[in-house]
């Protein structure tokens, strides 16, 4: 085992597997379950190729925060969705409600 090669090299590319690399691989399901679930909740990203959302630092209070968090994934964008559906009826100035409008005036 001493002399085995890396699998990567000083560029960072992968090199051609042999036989012998193939039969020191384990099946996933042979690790334990802690490590499953930390290779399972790893999620890589690129860059955005157009950021459409600000990432911004805000204040909440818990009975606002909690419920959302609660809902599961997702609930920043459910958050976003419910300040946007907000900004409909209401001015972001005054919080006031805004008047309606009648169809066709």
């Amino acid at each position: 085992m001493a002399n085995r090669k890396p699998l990567i090299d000083d560029d960072g590319e992968v090199r051609e597997l042999a036989r012998a690399d193939f039969r020191r691989f384990k099946p996933f399901s042979s690790l334990s379950k802690d490590v499953r679930e930390k290779l399972l909740s790893v999620r890589r990203r690129g860059p955005q190729k157009m950021p459409t959302k600000e990432r911004i630092t805000i204040r909440l209070s818990e009975e606002v925060l909690v419920p959302f968090r609660d809902s599961g994934d997702g609930w920043q964008t459910r958050m976003d969705a419910a300040l946007a559906d907000w900004l409909k009826t209401h001015s972001p100035k005054t919080g006031k409600r805004r008047p309606r409008r009648l169809a066709g005036v």
